[in-house]
């Protein structure tokens, strides 16, 4: 069996992002598949059978689903290169416990946002507000962390920080153009009459 690399993901998709950035800081050449979410390829849902989502990295011939446990597996694997996550156990933890929170509180709620009714907006602006002003106190000072309204008058040093993320090659390259995240998100919810 071969030692090839491939992803299978879709542009938009903030979890398959988090791969890409993981693959490129530890500088993996891979396969790229784009998935079309409407029409399921018979490969995702052969090798995701259980959440038929993505991303999904196959190594080897082997999945590993789920963004966060795909990090873990990149860091695990090719240890030649500079770690993702901190040595340090409890550092490891809580970079871990940031992430399951960015998913949960940040990645949920956004999606409410771009595709949830027009009443409901307002609600999941706000509670996306404090999830964010949640992540800026635990980032701190620290450098790195280990649309419609204002982000970045509420939460600057989040806002700064994402902003030195996207200096790095390798979340600058994995990140979607904003512009068209935009449009993305103006036809999507025009479409499904969600203004």
């Amino acid at each position: 069996m071969s030692d090839k690399v491939v992803l299978l993901d879709e542009w938009l998709c903030m979890f398959g992002m988090r791969a890409r950035i993981a693959l490129a800081e530890k500088e993996i050449k891979y396969e790229y598949k784009e998935e079309d979410l409407l029409n399921k390829s018979p490969l995702l849902l052969q090798k995701n059978p259980i959440h038929k989502k993505i991303p999904v990295l196959i190594h080897s011939g082997k999945p590993i689903c789920e963004s966060l446990i795909i990090g873990e597996y990149i860091d695990e694997t090719w240890k030649e290169k500079a770690p993702l996550l901190p040595s340090d156990p409890y550092q490891r933890a809580e970079a871990r416990f940031w992430a399951d929170y960015v998913n949960k509180m940040v990645g949920d709620v956004g999606g409410r946002i771009w595709a949830g009714k027009r009443d409901e907006l307002e609600v999941a602006k706000k509670e996306l507000i404090e999830n964010l002003k949640q992540l800026e106190e635990a980032l701190g000072e620290k450098t790195y962390f280990g649309g419609n309204f204002k982000v970045e008058a509420e939460c600057p040093k989040l806002i700064a920080w994402a902003k030195r993320c996207k200096q790095r090659e390798s979340v600058a390259k994995s990140l979607a153009d904003e512009k068209v995240v935009y449009e993305f998100v103006v036809d999507y919810r025009k479409i499904h009459e969600l203004d």
